[in-house]
């Protein structure tokens, strides 16, 4: 199978490269090629590499070029689209869209995680949700569970709908341990949300540890690669 989904979250800090990451050893757990790709990311560290696609690539099957897994580096760790001007290096979306197609040479299933919330600027024109939209790719929604997560998760499932794309499934990240009414706040989230929970994620789990929690036949073409397998 070929496949490509966009990682979103709702808000940042919400885990989506920890998600990101077990989603990868998920999908080679089913002996299926996975790669990971973030095509923006704002912040490089004193060792001259940005942790984030680190970790991604380190979690993938393969290693492709860096410019393939994130075609728009900036330095600074700021917004993304204030980070662009500085650098004087617009985002395009179509430089992104190429990059995608060769990733998706390279592996059977491209996970594509993208930079902050859903509606984060990209320029003065675009952000984070017209790049899903452009890429047309099943979005997961991680949803960071802290005080406020109803209202992100519910806002942030609204604006996926209204851009015409599809919330294949979200996953319960649990960033705060010490989160009062875990359980019911988690229920709410399923009664409310039009889409299958693929997962809670514990506090302090690896990606490793993380992967056999995933349930990915629930998404487009996973169940059908499954009945094949």
């Amino acid at each position: 199978m070929k496949h490509a989904f966009f990682v979103t979250g709702t808000d940042t800090d919400t885990g989506k490269t920890h998600v990101t990451c077990a989603l990868l050893h998920a999908t080679r757990r089913q002996g299926w090629t996975a790669v990971g790709m973030k095509p923006i990311a704002a912040g490089i560290e004193d060792d001259g590499h940005n942790g984030d696609v680190v970790r991604l690539m380190a979690a993938s099957s393969t290693t492709p070029p860096l410019d393939w897994v994130t075609p728009f580096l900036y330095a600074p760790f700021i917004a993304p689209h204030i980070a662009a001007r500085e650098a004087g290096r617009p985002i395009e979306i179509r430089v992104i869209q190429q990059a995608l197609e060769r990733l998706q040479s390279l592996a059977d299933v491209v996970w594509v995680e993208g930079v902050g919330g859903f509606r984060v600027p990209l320029d003065e024109c675009y952000d984070t949700a017209d790049l899903a939209c452009i890429l047309a790719l099943p979005v997961v929604l991680v949803v960071g569970m802290r005080l406020g997560c109803l209202n992100h998760a519910l806002l942030t499932a609204e604006a996926i709908s209204r851009q015409g794309l599809t919330l294949a499934g979200w996953i319960a990240n649990r960033i705060d341990p010490a989160m009062a009414y875990f359980e019911e706040n988690l229920d709410t989230l399923r009664t409310r949300l039009d889409a299958p929970l693929l997962g809670v994620i514990p506090h302090g789990s690896s990606p490793e540890q993380v992967a056999p929690l995933l349930h990915l036949s629930v998404l487009p073409g996973f169940d059908t690669a499954l009945a094949s397998v």
